[in-house]
């Protein structure tokens, strides 16, 4: 007899080659209209399915794992971030968590340097001025920002995605620095000609801009805090592209409206779409819709992804993105 086909139940919709590939192989539940599931929906979907494929926009904590029935033995996360999901609670429950890791480190470091370019050549403002049709003509001192090449970077987390950084800041000219919870090897420090400090503070204190690549766990919160935000150069920047909890967004916020920090791009909030209200007066900063990782080849291979891993389980094997606590 056929072996039946494990139910899995997606909370958003997906590329749809994704979605084709999921409906032939899997009992799937695809998400239409493509909006966030309330927890109830949440709560139902976990107790009806084997697998669930949730996103970043899913906070699964462990009175919602709670409620998962007894079918639910793997959340298939599309996407490399996991804080959104409770994975000890869920490893007690016996159900595994998976995750996306490497899929989109290009596209979020293409995002980083095109948020350093956006602040410091003042791009936004020249866009919003022609869309307003007020150009008046080129002027000498219009829209004066500043040249990359020769100033200091400092990458605030050298994984996988710091350093694909790393090389597109030297292809730029731009001094390479770095923070990390361990030294990288020295011919990996070689290679992107980086210097490591062992102090986050000293280097914050001397870099141009800040590019913030570390995941959020608890010794990452407001790792960027008020205090160390005030150690930052008044002519240097930050920018985020991994997860608004590691910076003090009203600390941040504070020090540019009083012009502690020449600048700002994010593309990531401390709490989520709830964005400070001031951060949006300020002419000094680039607010994005969490893009990094937007673009279609990256969202596919996400996908790939998570039906490996599902595939994977399904012929009892360990799927080869698990989430381990205490690993993460």
């Amino acid at each position: 007899m056929p072996t039946a086909r494990l139910s899995v139940v997606v909370t958003r919709r997906l590329p749809d080659a994704v979605e084709t590939r999921l409906k032939e192989l899997f009992d799937v539940d695809l998400r239409d209209p493509d909006t966030r599931m309330s927890r109830e929906e949440l709560a139902d979907a976990m107790r009806r399915a084997d697998v669930l494929v949730p996103t970043i926009t899913d906070q699964i904590d462990a009175a919602l794992i709670a409620q998962a029935g007894d079918r639910l033995k793997l959340i298939a996360n599309y996407g490399a971030g996991v804080d959104h999901i409770d994975v000890a609670t869920a490893r007690q429950r016996g159900i595994l968590v998976s995750n996306t890791p490497g899929v989109t480190t290009e596209d979020t470091a293409d995002m980083v340097m095109a948020l350093i370019l956006a602040v410091t050549r003042r791009i936004p403002e020249g866009l919003a001025e022609m869309q307003a049709g007020t150009w008046a003509g080129w002027s000498p001192m219009a829209h004066l920002g500043g040249r990359l090449g020769g100033r200091r970077l400092g990458i605030l987390g050298m994984g996988r995605i710091g350093q694909a950084v790393a090389r597109r800041a030297r292809a730029f000219g731009l001094q390479v620095h770095y923070h990390n919870r361990k030294r990288l090897r020295p011919e990996v420090e070689a290679e992107h000609e980086a210097t490591y400090w062992e102090s986050l503070d000293q280097m914050v204190a001397r870099m141009d801009i800040v590019s913030v690549n570390c995941p959020h766990t608890p010794s990452t919160f407001h790792l960027m805090n008020a205090r160390r935000l005030k150690l930052m150069k008044p002519t240097a920047v930050i920018v985020n592209t991994s997860r608004g909890e590691v910076i003090d967004e009203n600390a941040l916020t504070r020090g540019l409206r009083a012009g502690e920090i020449a600048g700002a791009g994010l593309d990531v909030y401390e709490h989520g779409t709830e964005v400070n209200p001031r951060l949006r007066e300020l002419p000094n900063v680039v607010l994005l819709p969490h893009m990094g990782s937007a673009t279609i080849e990256g969202r596919v291979e996400m996908g790939e992804k998570v039906i490996i891993n599902i595939k994977t389980f399904a012929d009892g094997h360990r799927p080869p993105d698990q989430v381990v606590p205490g690993m993460l």
